[in-house]
């Protein structure tokens, strides 16, 4: 370890900020560990608060990474709520809203991202719901009733999450896209059809080229949607779901490189030397783009804090993203596939496939896995190992796959 180091700062408090943090202090650091949020609450996982949080199922006080007891032992100097305003590089200080400066030896940007609202005068209309923290899970939890009806504007993952515990609930779900297709940025036409399938078989609603809409609220409290002056429906609740804006400012302004996201080598480190970023808002080294999920927040803040220390932890993990709607656990795996791989359907059954892709010399590419998390697995070493995998064994449900062991 750098005896050199006393002083480091982690700006953000969610899965990112939380396990670098966390590996800091399992790997010796004993020096002054500041960790600035914006929130009150601290060091939670957020995937499920779409699911079994909206749904009643889950406290937020399970949300939270690690005990009480075990955060306590982190002996962390907390700035909390408070909200970094500027980094200066050539001092090595953060200036916080409040005026409080922290000087810092090493420093990890870990301010991830947040919704993004094509209008913000949305945000001003009690209607409107972003998900972003248990509170937010909270507030929404409240309108969605037996005999409600919710509208969703945008077709991801999060809005399509929204979409299954809300019918499970009993409300009735409207879902706008103002693309083509659903999910379009991670996955092939092929699962967006598949996805369309499984929430109109549940009696979502699904409009996809929505164009435009613009909201208005009623006398009554509730919003009427519409397009082009003609209304669409009427609301009791809208759930924005329109993508994410990637928490770049602090670095920016710092004069870090940015694409679209911090621009950071295997090590978490951006173009200062003495600067790291973990979670969404750094690019993945080896993708060059962001990558926003549970997984990749935590592996990534943990080889940042491997080398703030000066250990040579590389991050090269693959991608993976999962999403639970009704009974289908879908996980993602790998890159999306592009228009020159081939595709091998898997069928099972009606809830357990797979959407497999092959580049030309029959390696892995990515896998979309419903329901098959053990095939996920096995896809994880085919991709570590190039693997060359025969389309026909991968295709037929009777053939037993772990034979294609790496």
């Amino acid at each position: 370890m750098n005896q050199a180091i006393s002083r480091i700062v982690i700006i953000g408090a969610g899965q990112a900020g939380a396990w670098a943090a966390h590996t800091l202090r399992q790997q010796g650091y004993g020096g002054m560990l500041s960790v600035v949020s914006d929130e009150e609450r601290v060091f939670y996982e957020r995937p499920p608060l779409s699911k079994q949080v909206l749904a009643g199922d889950m406290a937020p006080a399970a949300l939270q990474l690690f005990s009480d007891e075990a955060i306590d032992a982190m002996s962390i100097d907390w700035h909390k709520p408070a909200r970094a305003t500027a980094i200066d590089p050539r001092g090595h200080v953060v200036t916080l809203d409040n005026g409080t400066e922290l000087a810092y030896d090493k420093l990890l940007i870990a301010t991830g991202s947040r919704a993004r609202v094509p209008v913000r005068e949305w945000l001003s209309l009690p209607q409107v719901f972003t998900l972003r923290t248990p509170e937010d899970a909270a507030r929404l939890g409240e309108r969605l009733a037996p005999g409600k009806r919710l509208a969703i504007l945008g077709g991801g993952w999060i809005g399509l999450e929204v979409a299954a515990t809300a019918r499970a609930k009993g409300v009735a779900v409207s879902l706008f896209e103002l693309g083509e297709r659903l999910c379009a940025r991670s996955v092939r036409p092929e699962v967006s059809d598949f996805l369309r399938e499984l929430h109109r078989e549940q009696g979502v609603e699904v409009e996809l080229d929505c164009g435009l809409l613009e909201l208005v609220a009623t006398d009554q409290g509730t919003l009427r949607l519409l397009r082009d002056g003609q209304q669409l429906l009427e609301a009791d609740a809208v759930v924005v779901g329109a993508g994410a804006e990637i928490a770049t400012e602090l670095g920016r302004d710092a004069g870090l490189d940015v694409a679209q996201g911090l621009v950071v080598d295997e090590q978490g480190r951006t173009s200062d030397p003495d600067i790291y970023a973990a979670g969404d808002v750094a690019i993945h080294p080896g993708l060059g783009f962001c990558i926003q999920s549970w997984a990749n927040a935590q592996n990534q803040a943990i080889s940042a804090a491997k080398a703030m220390l000066g250990e040579d932890s590389p991050y090269r993990d693959e991608p993976w993203i999962w999403s639970d709607q009704y009974d289908c656990n879908i996980q993602i795996l790998g890159i999306p596939a592009n228009g020159d791989s081939r595709l091998v359907r898997r069928q099972v059954g009606d809830r357990q496939q797979a959407f497999i892709y092959l580049d030309g010399e029959g390696r892995l590419e990515s896998m979309i896995a419903v329901n098959d998390a053990r095939l996920v697995k096995l896809g994880k070493r085919w991709l570590r190992a190039g693997t060359l995998l025969p389309a026909e064994q991968l295709a037929d449900p009777a053939v037993n796959l772990m034979a294609l062991k790496p």
